[in-house]
């Protein structure tokens, strides 16, 4: 008798380009305030009507002065006006100056401020102890923004920065594209919830916290199924509720090939299925498909195992779907080891990891996917690629926990 023939293990980069490549991603469009639009993508680009500065201003609080009065370095010029921001002062005359404060616009005639610390006020008569050069501590007209010019793109995933860079411009409304609608069950006759009662061999279900929390991160609309029992009539009615009306379902456990793991069979039976070996540590096993019109991934059940998959395959996955375009791929950074791993494995191990006072990286002693403690007590991942043994002093590929979540 032959066996079969195994199917060679994918790796990290086919897989996430198998999964970018099938992304559709949303089109429906919301008109949002700008206030209300943290975590949403960008559907179009937006312009400026207008300069910022809207016009040359101070950006110390001093004396605004023509360069040329000030030449001698002590010079003595009679204060001829005070000018707060929000106020437009008089045109300075020559030989004069006129105490401005931050913000605040410069008067026509002048062409420099001088900070207040380098100035002596007596008797209405400021002392400039100082020589300033044209153009110094002046924001120009236009330096930031120019009116008629884009100040973001569409598909850009909005945060603070861009919510105030928005504001700055005047825009009181966005439009952004639909939140992604995404649903999550969880299979497992051994899942108990929090505050219930463990029965012998049953386990509380941390990945439903988990992965409802970085769905929340990502900014989905998220419906939860909640837990489903181990059967394959009950795993294909929870599919078919799910797929309405949502564009993702997630699921975590009984994507193995046992006869308890009923996702495989339900989903084919459903919709259509990948279900792959990815050549990664943890988190080998991962199912991608359809289910009527929703997309459908399948995580393991161990919980770091979960959680590492979904921040290396399901986080950019998520973001296509989402609008957002770009470069997904997260930023690492090169750190030294301080510590030694001589075992070396076949498969691309993303080992927990945290970074030294010393800025090495400190190894977490259990690397088992059932420890969750590590993904706590870590600040991100070692990117450890196949075959790679490591001695104390190698330079590693660390990518941080906020670059993934």
């Amino acid at each position: 008798m032959t066996e079969p023939v195994r199917k060679p293990m994918l790796s990290v980069a086919e897989a996430l380009a198998f999964m970018a490549a099938a992304a559709r991603p949303v089109t429906e469009v919301d008109q949002v305030d700008t206030m209300d639009a943290n975590g949403r993508v960008l559907a179009a680009a937006q312009t400026s009507t207008l300069n910022v500065p809207e016009r040359d201003n101070t950006q110390m609080d001093g004396y605004a002065v023509r360069a040329v009065d000030c030449a001698s370095g002590s010079a003595n010029l009679p204060v001829s006006q005070r000018i707060a921001a929000g106020h437009i002062g008089q045109p300075l005359q020559p030989g004069t100056a006129a105490r401005i404060f931050t913000g605040a616009l410069i008067p026509d005639g002048a062409d420099a401020v001088v900070m207040q610390e380098q100035c002596t006020l007596a008797d209405g008569v400021v002392t400039i102890n100082h020589t300033p050069q044209p153009g110094e501590w002046v924001r120009r007209q236009g330096e930031d923004i120019r009116a008629g010019g884009q100040i973001l793109e569409a598909g850009r995933r909005l945060r603070s920065q861009e919510m105030g860079l928005a504001a700055s411009v005047g825009l009181a409304s966005l439009p952004v594209l639909r939140k992604l609608r995404v649903a999550v069950f969880f299979t497992g006759d051994e899942l108990a919830m929090p505050g219930q009662p463990l029965a012998p061999g049953a386990v509380y279900n941390s990945n439903r916290f988990t992965l409802r929390g970085l769905l929340e991160n990502l900014g989905c609309e998220i419906t939860d199924l909640g837990i489903v029992p181990d059967s394959l009539e009950a795993t294909r009615s929870v599919l078919r509720r799910a797929a309405e009306g949502n564009d993702l379902i997630i699921t975590s456990g009984g994507v193995s090939v046992g006869e308890e793991d009923h996702i495989k069979p339900a989903v084919e039976a459903e919709g259509r299925l990948n279900m792959w070996q990815i050549a990664v540590k943890p988190g080998k096993p991962l199912a991608f498909g359809e289910v009527g019109q929703a997309f459908f991934v399948g995580l393991p059940g161990n919980p770091v195992s979960s959680f590492v998959t979904f921040l290396l395959f399901v986080r950019p996955f998520i973001l296509r779907l989402q609008g957002v375009s770009g470069n997904l791929a997260p930023r690492s950074y090169r750190l030294p080891a301080a510590f030694e791993r001589s075992k070396a494995d076949r498969r691309n191990e993303f080992l927990r990891a945290r970074i030294t006072d010393d800025g090495e990286l400190e190894l977490f002693a259990n690397q088992s996917s059932g420890v969750l403690t590590s993904t706590v007590w870590g600040d991100g991942l070692i990117d450890c690629p196949p075959g790679l043994s490591i001695t104390r002093g190698d330079m590693l590929c660390f990518i941080p926990f906020n670059e993934l979540l």
